[in-house]
């Protein structure tokens, strides 16, 4: 009697295995259901240059833009093959985890809070706080202004960590807060600051936007990583995701990574070095 219970139970966690090895086979991964359906759905922003704006007749650009028209090519081999949805900050880790994303590239912060919530891809962007400066300032870098101590003036956007921030880099300097970037650039332009303090994106932009005319302190602090972000629980997906932005950092896409980065930051991109892989290293 006790063999036939144990041949039952036997045969019953058999079924459940063989049961739960069928379902695991028909479950597909966003990479099939992406595939399929021959477009990206990414969800992102649109009034923050560089990252994600409009441009004069209407189109989204940005760096943002960019890394989905990169995971765009490497899944179709057409970096237009990619739907926007317009969201707000707010709405980025919502609209991921109800599944009206794939994806979303939107200037996003990881942090351990969020990591609980989304899986984050591989960083493509890793920002800070800059310092810039009218191109005929009398400091010639962010060492000159250090040394000149309670003579500085940072404009800032206000903010109830704005002081403490400037007194990361400038310990002494007088900090003077404003309502709007615009406010605080003005200040800038007027004379009112020596320098302004703004995420080092910003600096990069502006500088390319008005060139000849301000430049960069040449310290940045601060630092946050910017990633894109997806479901949990799906590890082709996140796979493939980090493949495509990792081969545009550092393999076969490198050229659209780089003139990207060139473009909105006004920077180059160090080359990949060739031969043992710098992730070894």
């Amino acid at each position: 009697m006790m063999n036939k219970i144990r041949t039952a139970a036997l045969l019953a966690a058999v079924s459940l295995i063989s049961v739960g090895a069928a379902h695991a086979q028909d479950a597909k991964s966003k990479l099939d259901e992406v595939l399929a359906r021959g477009v990206l759905v990414m969800g992102t922003g649109s009034t923050n240059a560089p990252w994600h704006f409009k441009s004069a007749d209407d189109k989204l650009q940005g760096f943002d833009i960019d890394m989905g028209r990169i995971i765009a090519k490497a899944l179709f081999g057409d970096p237009d093959k990619i739907e926007f949805v317009n969201q707000a900050s707010d709405a980025r880790i919502p609209n991921i985890t109800t599944n009206k994303v794939d994806i979303t590239c939107q200037f996003m912060t990881v942090t351990g809070e969020r990591a609980q919530q989304i899986a984050f891809t591989i960083p493509y962007y890793r920002e800070g706080v800059g310092l810039m400066l009218k191109n005929d300032s009398k400091y010639a870098d962010h060492a000159a202004m250090k040394a000149a101590g309670s003579a500085v003036t940072v404009a800032v956007l206000q903010n109830v960590y704005a002081e403490e921030l400037v007194h990361k880099a400038l310990p002494e300097a007088k900090v003077d807060q404003y309502e709007s970037v615009d406010l605080m650039y003005q200040a800038l332009e007027s004379g009112r600051a020596d320098a302004a303090a703004t995420d080092q994106s910003s600096v990069f932009w502006y500088i390319t936007q008005k060139p000849g005319q301000y430049r960069d302190s040449g310290y940045g602090w601060g630092p946050q990583t910017y990633a894109c972000g997806v479901k949990r629980g799906d590890p082709d997906w996140l796979n493939f995701v980090n493949t495509a932005l990792h081969e545009a950092m550092t393999g076969v896409e490198f050229d659209f990574y780089a003139a990207s980065f060139k473009t909105w930051f006004g920077r180059d991109v160090p080359a990949p070095k060739i031969g043992f892989p710098v992730e070894f290293e």
